[in-house]
């Protein structure tokens, strides 16, 4: 470690220490005025894995913690800064004013030669005297992990070749953690991921979430292009092989305060690859003010998910378009579901247009480690998949309309893939049959899709059945010949009873009126029963029709309203006539 004094008008703190040794910790120096650049250095040449997680394809090589604490009485600030690979030195977090005593990590994720530099100013405003000599920053510790030719600072227990006495220390292959009971290897589960800083112990294997497996290195996990989703007892499987491979979005062009134009590029890797996460944004803008730069050398990015600033050729006359500031969204996957929340990391579905399909969106949910001022947890982003059958295969992606950077607010990033390739497999549920009119004997059943079709692949459609039927015309017919037959008999048969229950009424109240007035004719007996007549013997009653001569007499009696019937009362005694 170096340390030194810096300062941009006047060279009196040249040669000074800017951080000095004070038991526990190391603090500021000094310096020579207040609004010095007091500079402590670490250099590390690179980063050495484990074997057990070495030559794989983790995200993290190495990780930086160190414990601080800033007292200050004005504007004083504390800078972090990392140069890789003597390109540049960027500023990686900066704190102002008074912090209380705390912990900070930054995470390698690339294997590369680093120089740390923390720069600490007490105030930016230059002044003659000394007002803030008693600001200070105080680091309490420093800690490197994976450090290439670094000193340990702690010994733990390595992996042994057995139990037997004497054994030597064996390095565990990839995937391997070291058993803290028999200090031998044990592979990790399946579908756990084996972080890069710690190998001791199961726990040391962490399990994916939700729709994600392990590569066989067990360095990380990814989506296989797999996906089951069960709900109302039905059972949606997804495969979203076709848009495994690269996609972009751009979105619409933005401007610098001086009028420059520039687009933000993003890369995506959704699945597949074995987790190799062939995303890549690369830099082609070098620091010109390095003369040792090659030009040929340029600073690339390799994620699951990846963005760029692309400033066009013709925005600044450029031959060729520029791309700088590439970093990564999604170094982590961190699963695949229908929910919208995933381990700290909201889905925001009201940012996009909604779904009136019935299947269901299905959300990648990505972590990038990688830690800023704004970002105190790391990036996170959010992939939506959109049944949509009108698009292609390989679909369109979409950035949120209110946000046309993808992010709202710089730390969570949101993108909608549309595309026939994320509706579910066609299952037997997803077809109807219908059953055709029986022609020549023969009745065809032909399967079509329920419309609208939200499902691809799968099951096919069914062949074209046929099969033997009799004619429904011809039956049809007869039953309609002998349906009328019938129709017209009944109706023949209710107008026949009907006719006849009418004379048998109207003649039976004529025998009633005429016998009615038989009984009131005076002195006549023959209307009594005479006796020695029996009561058992049973009388017929006829009932004729008048005669010629009754006729005759009724038209001779028609003036007095008198009209005679003749009744024949037949019994087994002697007949009798009564005349009316």
């Amino acid at each position: 470690m170096k340390s030194s004094c810096f300062n941009v008008a006047n060279t009196k703190c040249d040669g000074m220490n800017g951080w000095e040794v004070a038991g526990d910790h190391i603090r500021s120096g000094a310096g020579g005025s207040d609004n010095d650049y007091l500079i402590l250095n670490l250099k590390v040449p690179g980063f050495r894995l484990p074997t057990s997680v070495s030559g794989t394809s983790g995200t993290e090589f190495g990780r930086i913690t160190f414990v601080f604490e800033t007292i200050c009485s004005a504007d004083c600030q504390l800078y972090f800064m990392m140069d890789t690979d003597r390109r540049s030195t960027n500023v990686v977090e900066s704190w102002e004013g008074s912090k209380e005593k705390q912990s900070y990590t930054h995470i390698m994720t690339k294997n590369a030669s680093v120089s740390y530099t923390w720069a600490f100013q007490r105030t930016n405003q230059a002044k003659d005297g000394r007002q803030y000599v008693n600001d200070m920053a105080k680091i309490y510790s420093i800690t490197v992990t994976n450090a290439l030719d670094g000193v340990a600072w702690a010994c733990r227990a390595c992996a042994i070749e057995s139990q037997q006495p004497g054994s030597a220390c064996v390095p565990c292959p990839a995937g391997y953690y070291i058993d803290e009971e028999t200090n031998q290897c044990q592979e990790c589960p399946p579908n756990t991921f084996l972080s890069g800083h710690h190998i001791y112990g199961q726990e040391a294997c962490q399990p994916c979430g939700p729709g994600g497996r392990s590569n066989k290195e067990h360095s990380l996990c990814y989506s296989d292009c797999s996906f089951t989703h069960t709900e109302l007892n039905r059972t949606l499987q997804y495969d979203f092989s076709p848009l495994g491979s690269t996609g972009s979005v751009m979105n619409g062009p933005s401007f610098t305060s001086k009028g420059t134009k520039y687009y933000h590029l993003f890369n995506i890797s959704l699945c597949g690859t074995q987790g190799h996460r062939p995303a890549i944004c690369t830099d082609n803008v070098t620091d010109l003010s390095d003369k040792d730069s090659h030009s040929g050398e340029a600073n690339y990015v390799e994620t699951f998910i990846c963005q760029s600033t692309i400033i066009p050729s013709d925005g600044r006359g450029f031959r060729t378009a520029l791309a700088s500031q590439s970093i990564s969204l999604a170094d982590t996957f961190l699963g695949a579901t229908v929910e919208k929340s995933l381990n700290g990391v909201n889905a925001r579905p009201e940012l996009f247009a909604a779904s009136s399909k019935r299947v269901p969106d299905v959300n990648f949910f990505y972590r990038s480690p990688q830690t800023t001022s704004s970002c105190q947890n790391g990036r996170n982003t959010v992939l939506t998949l959109r049944c949509n059958p009108e698009k292609s295969s390989k679909g369109e992606i979409s950035v949120p309309r209110e946000c046309p950077a993808g992010t709202c607010d710089g730390c969570t990033f949101h993108f909608l893939w549309e595309s026939s390739s994320a509706c579910p497999h066609c299952t037997e549920e997803d077809y109807h049959q219908i059953e055709g009119a029986c022609k020549g004997g023969v009745q065809d059943t032909v399967y079509v899709w329920t419309e609208p079709r939200l499902c691809t692949g799968g099951v096919s459609l069914p062949a074209r059945r046929s099969k033997p039927c009799e004619m429904i015309d011809f039956w049809l017919k007869v039953g309609a010949v002998v349906g009328a037959f019938s129709a017209a008999l009944l109706i023949a048969l209710t107008c026949h009873f009907w006719k006849k229950n009418k004379k048998l009424e109207y003649k039976y109240s004529k025998l009633v009126m005429s016998a009615n007035k038989e009984c009131e004719l005076p002195g006549a007996d023959s209307c009594a029963i005479m006796e020695g007549e029996g009561e058992e013997v049973e009388d017929d009653v006829v009932y004729t029709k008048p005669s010629l001569l009754g006729k005759l007499k009724a038209i001779a009696t028609k003036g007095n309203e008198q009209s005679s019937e003749a009744v024949q009362l037949k019994s087994s005694q002697p007949e009798k006539w009564v005349w009316g």
